[in-house]
């Protein structure tokens, strides 16, 4: 089973710049979006998603993150947010559950190149991992997306220049740490575990051509899982977003 995950800052945009052909390309089973930007209303989807049922989680406000799955097979349940009001006006989560896992599609709040929102994020990622454990009570968990920090000096090209930099504050990457200690699993890690391997480049400076860049896009996985898993991609030559597509290829039960 191949799962996709990319932020595709913008569906629209993401359409006019080759999204379609990856599709046609990489034929995932199941495909996450983030950062769509739009409404289902909003979108006029091509041929290349006939296979796949639609689930849209959009932002109250117009034309702001959201997320979306595409699916081939259809899930038993999809259900949007993590139940928290604060947490859920956003479209950042969708939660699709399959027979043996669930399947998280996440946009992790920015923190602000300021920080104002760091304190936001820091309660974010508790209760979002609160949300994993609680669907981890019931079967394993494949979590997906914009995670928005760098977890490690590994994950960016520069990370000495950027230890207060939102994305690799301490407070960020400990609550990524949190991700880890409670047994979920970073899956390019188990199968890379040199650097060099980004998913989000500023586009200043020419900093994907130099890859200058940053791993903030992932999946993982709860260890139940770790059998099954039999690749973690990050495809760096696909353009159309700041950030790149990543995968894990499953095998079926």
């Amino acid at each position: 089973m191949k799962l996709i995950s990319w932020n595709v800052n913008g569906i629209r945009a993401a359409l006019k710049k080759g999204l379609p052909g990856f599709i046609a390309a990489e034929q995932p089973d199941i495909l996450c979006l983030q950062e769509t930007k739009a409404t289902a209303a909003d979108v006029e989807l091509p041929g290349e998603f006939a296979d796949y049922t639609p689930f849209w989680n959009s932002a109250e406000k117009k034309g702001y993150a959201g997320t979306a799955i595409f699916s081939r097979a259809k899930p038993l349940a999809v259900t949007n947010g993590i139940g928290i009001d604060e947490h859920d006006r956003e479209g950042r989560v969708i939660t699709a559950e399959y027979t043996d896992f669930f399947l998280v599609n996440v946009y992790v709040p920015n923190s602000k190149r300021e920080l104002t929102r760091l304190p936001y994020r820091q309660q974010w990622d508790r209760d979002f991992l609160a949300h994993l454990k609680n669907l981890e009570v019931q079967k394993p968990v494949i979590c997906c997306g914009d995670m928005n920090v760098a977890h490690t000096a590994l994950d960016l090209a520069r990370p000495k220049e950027n230890v207060k930099t939102h994305g690799f504050t301490p407070e960020e990457r400990a609550g990524f740490d949190a991700f880890v200690a409670a047994g979920l699993l970073d899956t390019f890690r188990v199968f890379e575990p040199g650097g060099g391997h980004y998913t989000w480049w500023s586009q200043m400076g020419s900093a994907r051509a130099r890859n200058i860049g940053w791993r903030i896009d992932y999946f993982l996985c709860s260890a139940a899982l770790r059998p099954r898993l039999k690749a973690a991609t990050i495809h760096p030559h696909i353009t159309g977003s700041d950030h790149c597509p990543v995968g894990l290829l499953l095998q079926r039960r």
